[in-house]
């Protein structure tokens, strides 16, 4: 297999398709994709030793992504309706923000890093990573259950701007801020037992009170209602 040592930036160059040069190459850094016109994947690397990003395209779909990303992968600001294809794993971040994704079907197992799948037209988390080392932001969505949602979260947790009725699925323990505002939670049953932060669950169906906080979860920081 061929390598470059080094990073690939092919960002900005208004490329409908990857280079077929770059097929069965093994990039030692970063490969920037983003920016383009690309509706695909073909043609991408193997795999790639520090961060993928393919942003800011027209991607309708991840097949052809490299097998192996060995930081973050970033595939935000696309027309993806499907993780299909996407690396099994990623150490770092992954981003797959402002899509129209209906699904997480597809996404890595775990990430050490963070996991954002805000702006999209999900309604279920099932196919979120099992595991998430940093924050977890799946706000402005279609959401009406945490079912699927990580069994905890090394940062913060952002459900807000959805249509839950039920925290049930959410975490067990959060180590940064929770928030699930503006949803409409007529309970906090299935809240994360622990929050490291702040514990925001205000503007829902109905007002609830800290007393009603505490008696499901033990928050370190500040409380809003």
């Amino acid at each position: 297999m061929k390598q470059i040592r080094g990073d690939v930036d092919l960002s900005n160059l208004y490329l409908k398709e990857l280079p077929s040069i770059l097929t069965n190459v093994s990039v030692g850094g970063n490969f920037d994709c983003r920016d383009n016109n690309l509706k695909s994947l073909a043609n991408a690397p193997n795999s790639v030793g520090g961060d993928f990003y393919c942003d800011d395209n027209n991607l309708k779909s991840l097949a052809g992504a490299p097998r192996s990303v060995g930081l973050g992968f970033y595939c935000g600001s696309n027309k993806l309706t499907s993780l299909a294809g996407a690396p099994s794993s990623v150490t770092g971040y992954f981003y797959c923000s402002d899509n129209k994704l209906t699904s997480l079907v597809g996404a890595p197992s775990s990430v050490g890093g963070g996991f954002s799948c805000y702006r999209n037209n999900l309604t279920s988390l099932a196919g979120a990573p099992s595991s998430v080392g940093e924050n977890f932001y799946c706000y402005s969505n279609n959401l009406t259950s945490l079912v699927g949602a990580p069994n905890s979260v090394g940062g913060y947790f952002d459900c807000s701007f959805n249509k839950l009725t039920s925290l049930a699925g959410a975490p067990s323990s959060v180590t940064g801020n929770f928030n699930c505002s503006f949803n409409n939670l007529t309970s906090l049953v299935g809240a994360p037992s622990s929050v490291t932060g702040n514990f925001n669950c205000s503007n829902n169906a109905i007002k609830f009170t800290i007393k009603q906080v505490r008696a499901v979860c033990d928050v370190k920081g500040e409380i809003r209602v």
